[in-house]
C-alpha cells in the first residue's frame, strides 16, 4: 500500500497530464498555435504581442455567431532563476485558463524607444497601457473575442502589472471582466530606484487609487501574504478570491521538467486542486457579463 502511494505521488510529480503550450508558428494567427503579431502602429519594429486562437476557431465565426472569452496576460521580468524570459513567447500562466477554449493574448511592455518589447519592468508606461487599449478591441473585432469577457492575468512583474497597468486609468480598467495576479501585487513592496515604486507610502497611495477602479469586478490573488490581504481588503472588501498554491505538493522537487523554481507561471499547466480553483474562477467570471460602467 505504501509503495502504491509512493508510485502515485511520483506519477503526479512527473506531470503525466501536463497541459502543453501551443506550438509556435510564423504563419500568423491560427487555431491551436501561438504566433507573434506586430500591430500596424508598430510596423517596422520588434514590438509584438502573442496570440493563440481557440482550437475550434473558424474564420467564418461571424456567420456562425461564435464568440470566445479572452485571457490577456502580462509576463514576469527577465529572471533566469525562475525560468522567466521576460518575453511574450515565454508566457504560460494564461494558457492554464484558456486551454484552447479561449483566445489567449500575451501583451507586451513597450520599450521606451518604442522599437522593441521591454524584458524588465514597464518600458514606456503610456505606450504599454495604450497598446492594450488599442489591440484588445482590435482582436475582438478581428477574431471574435467577446469584449464583455476579457480577463487580465499576470505573473510576478505581470502580477503587479495587473493593477499597475490594467487599472492604470478608467479607460483601460473598463476592458476587463476580471483580473488575476499571481506572486506579487501592486503597492505591496517598495521598488527602490524606480520613481513609480518608491517611496512606499506614495506608491501605496497611488496603488489604492488604481485598486478602487476594480469597482466590484472579480479579483483572484494567488500567493497573497497577510499584508497583501489586509491592503486589498481595506480597498476592495468584496469580490476578491485568495488562493494559496502549495508548490511542493503540486510539483515535488525543483527544478523539474515543467518549472525551475517555486516562483513560476507554469503551475496552471498541471492538474491539481489549485489549478481546478483557478479554472473554476475563470469559468464563473466569463459566464456572466461584466457590469456596465
Amino acid at each position: 500500500m505504501r509503495l502504491a502511494l509512493l508510485l502515485l505521488i511520483s506519477a503526479t510529480a512527473l506531470g503525466a497530464a501536463d497541459l502543453a503550450l501551443p506550438p509556435l508558428t510564423e504563419q500568423g494567427p491560427q487555431p491551436g498555435k501561438r504566433t507573434a503579431v506586430i500591430a500596424p502602429e508598430y510596423a517596422g519594429t520588434k514590438v509584438r504581442h502573442l496570440i493563440a486562437l481557440p482550437d475550434d476557431w473558424t474564420p467564418d465565426w461571424q456567420a456562425k455567431g461564435k464568440r470566445w472569452p479572452i485571457v490577456a496576460e502580462y509576463t514576469g521580468n527577465y529572471f533566469p532563476t525562475s525560468g522567466s524570459t521576460g518575453e511574450v513567447e515565454g508566457a504560460a500562466l494564461g494558457y492554464g485558463l484558456a486551454r484552447g477554449r479561449a483566445i489567449w493574448v500575451v501583451l507586451p511592455y513597450v520599450a521606451k524607444d518604442r522599437q522593441k518589447n521591454e524584458r524588465t519592468w514597464w518600458g514606456d508606461i503610456d505606450a504599454t497601457v495604450g497598446y492594450a487599449k488599442t489591440n484588445l478591441p482590435r482582436i475582438c473585432a478581428e477574431f471574435g473575442g467577446d469584449p464583455k469577457k476579457v480577463v487580465l492575468c499576470g505573473f510576478s512583474r505581470g502580477a503587479i502589472g495587473v493593477s499597475f497597468l490594467g487599472l492604470h486609468d478608467d479607460e483601460v480598467a473598463k476592458l476587463w471582466c476580471g483580473l488575476w495576479a499571481h506572486d506579487h501585487f501592486d503597492g505591496m513592496l517598495e521598488w527602490k530606484g524606480h520613481a513609480w515604486g518608491s517611496p512606499l507610502a506614495r506608491y501605496r497611495e497611488e496603488a489604492t487609487v488604481r485598486l478602487r477602479r476594480l469597482a466590484g469586478r472579480p479579483l483572484l490573488v494567488s500567493q497573497a501574504g497577510t499584508e497583501t490581504k489586509k491592503f486589498i481588503t481595506s480597498v476592495a472588501p468584496s469580490g476578491v478570491t485568495y488562493l494559496t498554491v502549495d508548490m511542493g505538493a503540486h510539483f515535488g522537487a525543483f527544478p523539474n521538467e515543467l518549472a525551475k523554481h517555486p516562483h513560476n507561471d507554469r503551475w496552471p499547466l498541471r492538474d491539481g486542486d489549485a489549478t481546478t480553483i483557478a479554472r473554476g474562477w475563470f469559468e464563473r467570471v466569463t459566464a456572466t457579463e461584466k457590469p456596465a460602467k
